[in-house]
This record gives structure tokens, sequence and C-alpha cells, in this order.
């Protein structure tokens, strides 16, 4: 049921802190083009500036990892039976779920009896691992929006029809903070050099990986005593002291990739923007055990960075599991320090995933597809 002006009404679901800013982006589109609609659903603190009526924030939501989901499985029970009962109160006109795989295609299941119609905005990425969710698209989902050129491709080939939106990234914008100002505030000077360390966004992703990349930015500043090394961190996640030479950046993430010189970075949405940006990296990942081996006899994708899958090549180190230890890490981020063949190699490679992320424009066309779709059937 539309509201008293006509304009829709859709549910959204965001579980990460990337897909809050993607919705937000989203909403804010949607509602230029129909000032009216309204939004409920789970989200974040930009989706809930955008304007959604918050029912479960992401920090409660993002949940990584078989064991880690296995734990909180009675709460994500509880959210599950919360979301079905709120669709079968409001009846919103659309439904749009944004990456979170996990649960968004199990909802998607679940309210296919109250016959909502499903957006997909940001794909889960079945060409990576479980291929065989591509029924959960054939039976409930009636609308996939992707955000990766080589994506449509891949699910079109196997029957579910897909249009590429470009991504988000190809109108990023600089940092907020001016350059001087940044090394003002953590008193870096002009032959200082920038180790950035990007350990996650999700409070499980920074216990398993901080410690291991400090222990590696430590080897590469008992190398070169100019390197100060900053972490970019998260909100809602906390970190451990590590001491007070370690400088630590809350407020413009963005500005932090930007100005370093260097970023050991979790694989996600982070090691993009350091491509985006120009910043060289290593991308890394460590799973618990049981995750891990689950991970690695079920991925089908050469690479876990988006900058080597855009380029269909291997661009960025990447250290994975046992590879993802403190000398391993130093190893591979040391030439990236200073002028070398591989850092400029890097960056070379970093022209073609840009050129390759489409035209600016991306949330507006998506919120135009989907209002088309809302609207006219």
């Amino acid at each position: 049921m539309k509201t008293d002006s006509g304009a829709p009404k859709f549910f959204v679901v965001a579980g990460e802190a990337s897909g809050d800013l993607h919705g937000g982006k989203l909403i804010e589109a949607i509602k230029k083009k129909s000032p009216d609609a309204q939004f409920v659903g789970h989200g974040g603190d930009n989706m809930r500036a955008a304007g959604l009526e918050l029912i479960h924030h992401t920090d409660d939501l993002a949940i990584m990892g078989f064991s880690e989901v296995v734990k909180h499985l009675p709460f994500m029970l509880n959210v599950m039976g919360e979301s079905l009962g709120a669709l079968r109160s409001l009846r919103p006109d659309r439904i749009i779920l944004i990456d979170y795989p996990g649960f968004n295609l199990r909802l998607a299941k679940n309210s296919h009896g109250l016959n909502i119609p499903i957006t997909y905005f940001i794909l889960p990425q079945l060409w990576a691992w479980k291929e065989n969710r591509i029924k959960y698209f054939h039976q409930f989902i009636d609308q996939s929006l992707s955000i990766f050129p080589f994506e449509p491709d891949w699910f079109e080939s196997r029957g579910v029809k897909t249009e590429y939106v470009g991504h988000p990234f190809s109108e990023i914008e600089g940092p907020d903070t001016p350059k001087d100002l940044f090394h003002q505030k953590h008193n870096i000077t002009e032959t200082d050099r920038i180790l950035l360390l990007l350990p996650g966004s999700r409070q499980q992703e920074i216990d398993r990986h901080l410690s291991i990349y400090i222990g590696a930015a430590r080897l590469a500043q008992q190398r070169d005593q100019n390197i100060k090394i900053l972490i970019g961190k998260a909100p809602g996640v906390s970190i451990k002291d590590y001491g007070n030479d370690i400088l630590i950046e809350t407020d413009d993430i963005r500005a932090a990739i930007h100005y370093s010189t260097a970023a050991i970075t979790t694989s996600g949405t982070a090691s993009l923007e350091c491509a985006v940006l120009d910043t060289p990296e290593a991308v890394c990942y460590k799973l618990s055990g049981i995750s891990g081996f689950l991970v690695k006899r079920l991925n089908k994708s050469p690479y876990i960075s988006m900058a080597n899958l855009i380029s269909g090549r291997k661009i960025v180190p990447e250290l994975i599991q046992k590879e993802a230890a403190p000398q391993k890490i130093f190893k591979a981020i040391e030439p990236l320090l200073k002028n070398t063949n591989e850092r400029r190699e890097m960056l070379d490679g970093f022209n073609g995933v840009r050129r390759a992320l489409g035209l600016p424009g991306v949330y507006e066309r998506a919120a135009e597809i989907i209002l088309k779709r809302t609207i006219h059937g």
C-alpha cells in the first residue's frame, strides 16, 4: 500500500558498515525523485540520517565467519522474525536488499508468500562461492542491480537479468580534511611516511587482524624511523592500546587513505577505496580455523581483492590465513613505501581499475530504475 500522497514505501536491509554507506546514498537519491517516500528497516547511521526508520543497527548485525554465525544464531533468528512481522504490518511496496547475503537471501525466501517485490542492490559474490544461491534470484528476486562490471555477464549467463549501474567509487570525492590540517592533527611532518592499517569494519575483523598488522608495521618502522603508523578506526568498534606512538584516525578515514604512503588493508570495500585513491596496499584476510577451512574449499574466485578481480590479474599482493603473518606482510608492504618498480606498477594498475568502474551517477541511476519498477511494475 502506498502512502496517502501516493509515494512508495520501502523496507531496506543493510547489515554492515559499507552497506549502510551505500544505503544512505541510495535513500537520498530516491527521496530526490520521490520526496515523500518512506523507508523502514535495518541499517546504520548513514541510512538513519537519510530517513530510514531504524529497527536494528548494523553494529548489532555485522557478524562474520561460520563459528561466529552459529554463536549469534538465536539473535539473528529473532531479527528475522521481527523483519517478517514488520513486513506483514507495513506492507511496503518493495523490499531493497543491500549486500549482506547470509541474512538477506533468507529474508527473500521467507517473505516470498507476502508477494512483495524485491530489489537486490550490491549483489552477493556468488561468482566467488556458494553459486547454488543463484536459485534465490530465480525464485524470489525480481530486480538485480550490479556495481561491478564483470557481474552482469556472470549472472545473465545463469538466467538472472542484471543491470549494471556503475560503481559508487566512480564518483568518489576527496577527503574533507586538507592535508596540512591532517598532518597537524597527527603531528606528521613532510618527511614522514604514513603506513596506514585498515583492519576492518567489524569487531571480529579488528580482533583477528590488528595485532598482526601492528607487528608488520613495527618491522617496517625498524627499517625506517620516518614511518608513522596510523590506524583507520571504523565506527562502532574498539581497539586495544598499542602505545602512544600509534596514531588513530576515526573522523576522516578517506583522508587517512589519501594521505598515506601505503596501507595494510583487510579485504573488502576499503581495499578498493585504496586503489581508487592511489594508495598502494597489501590486502589480507584471516578467519577462524573452521571458517578458513570452509572458505578455502568453497571459494571459486582467483582473488580476494576487488582491484585484482576487476583487473583480472594480480595488481596487489594478497595474504590469506597463514600467509597473513607479520613477517610476510612486511615483506609485501616494504617496497610499496618507496619509489620502487613495485609501487609504480601497482599505481599503473590502479588507473585501469578506475576506468572500469563506469561513470558517476550510480545512486541516481539505481534510484530511477527502482522507482520505475516500483511505480509502473
